[in-house]
Order: C-alpha cells, then sequence, then structure tokens
C-alpha cells in the first residue's frame, strides 16, 4: 500500500470568543476491510477540559452507533443507541482529574497532546488518563464510556515539511504496552504537531501490524 491513500479525514476548529473550543471531524478508513465511517463535534472549554462530544459511527458501510458525552465536575454521562446495544444510559464517576477525552480522528489526537506540557520533560514516558468511546485501535465499536490510560513522550521540537508546506513542529509517541485499557498492546505512534497554541496534527506513523502513515495535505486559517 505504500503511496497509496488508505482514507482521508476533513476537520474544522472554531475557537469561540470566550476561551471555548469545538472540534468537527469526519474520518474515513478505506483499508483494512472493514471500513469505518466517523463523525464526531467535540468541545472544550476554555481551560482545554472536555465539555461533550457527539460521534455517529459506521462500519463496513453499515450503522454502528451514534452517541452522546457530556462532561460535568466529576463525572462522564453518555447516551447512546446502537443495533447490538439497542438504547443505552451511562453515567461514570472520575474519580480524580482525567487529561481529556480520545475520540479517535487523528487530529483529535495532536490536540489531545498540545496542552500537556510535556515539553517540560523531554525523554520521559507520562501516563495520561484520558476517557474514551471506544477502546478499540480504530474505534469501531459503538459509543460508550471507556477509559484508556496510556504513555506518551515528548521527544523534540524541529522543522517538517509535509504536502500542506514546512512548519515548526513538536514531535511526540504514544506508547502502550498493552495495560492501558486499549484492545490489546498498540504499536508505537509518531505524531508530530505545530508548534504553536493550535497544536494541529502534521504527520502521524503507526508501525508493528498496522503500518499507517498520516499527512497533512492542506490547512486553511481564517
Amino acid at each position: 500500500m505504500l503511496g497509496r491513500p488508505r482514507g482521508i479525514e476533513h476537520f474544522t476548529f472554531t475557537h469561540h470568543s470566550d476561551g471555548k473550543t469545538t472540534l468537527r471531524a469526519h474520518c474515513c478508513i478505506e483499508e483494512p476491510d472493514p471500513s469505518v465511517m466517523r463523525d464526531i463535534v467535540y468541545s472544550l472549554d476554555e481551560h482545554g477540559k472536555p465539555m461533550d462530544c457527539h460521534v455517529r459511527l459506521t462500519v463496513g458501510d453499515q450503522f454502528m452507533g451514534s452517541g452522546w458525552f457530556r462532561f460535568g465536575p466529576d463525572f462522564v454521562e453518555c447516551e447512546s443507541y446502537g443495533p447490538s446495544i439497542g438504547r443505552l444510559s451511562q453515567r461514570v464517576e472520575l474519580n480524580g482529574p482525567i487529561d481529556g477525552m480520545g475520540t479517535h480522528p487523528v487530529v483529535a489526537d495532536g490536540y489531545l497532546l498540545s496542552g500537556l506540557g510535556l515539553e517540560t520533560t523531554p525523554g520521559q514516558v507520562r501516563v495520561i488518563r484520558v476517557k474514551v468511546p471506544s477502546p478499540d485501535h480504530r474505534g469501531a465499536t459503538p459509543p460508550m464510556i471507556a477509559e484508556v490510560n496510556i504513555g506518551v513522550v515528548f521527544l523534540k521540537r524541529e522543522t517538517i515539511t509535509v504536502a500542506a508546506g514546512t512548519f515548526a513542529a513538536r514531535h511526540f509517541q504514544f506508547v502502550d504496552d498493552g495495560t492501558s485499557g486499549m484492545a490489546g498492546a498498540h504499536p508505537p505512534y509518531d505524531v508530530w504537531i505545530t508548534d504553536d497554541n493550535d497544536g494541529v496534527m502534521l504527520q502521524g506513523g503507526v508501525g508493528g501490524y498496522m503500518q499507517t502513515w498520516y499527512e497533512l495535505t492542506e490547512l486553511e486559517k481564517s
């Protein structure tokens, strides 16, 4: 598959005047089968903490599920529906702070890293705590509340060139030995984001059984 597209992702960030942010992302994973199509609308407050998220998912071009998540000061709740789970209502106590929500679009992976302050301890692995709508590596299960505790390390600052241009970047890596709460060990996942407050995903790569590369091809700011 080298040099051949295996999917596409379109995204939009809206930075509101009160400091809150909304991310909209449309993701298509075309290969390997079954294909995955995901739409998310995810909002964060002025402190970068999750507020709410809507997820709609199809797998193999068949409806998998739709779910809405809301975060309170010490809980997260979910209203979800899918053919395999029926109508589902959940409320889970957080029992301590979380670092964010992992919503599965790659642009959201990058944005999650941008506000964690990992640049102060380069080379050191920090375990971050995130709620996710699916513990599957591709997010290809009906939306439900799950938790992942995954390692992240900041590697270095560098200048990189992708199809969308040349950017000052921060290079991170996700590491998971299989104890994170995801569905098995995840191969090391390298992520480069813009070295600014936007934290836009520039490129990323996963080895092992996934053998996937992501690259930003177009970026428009207004």
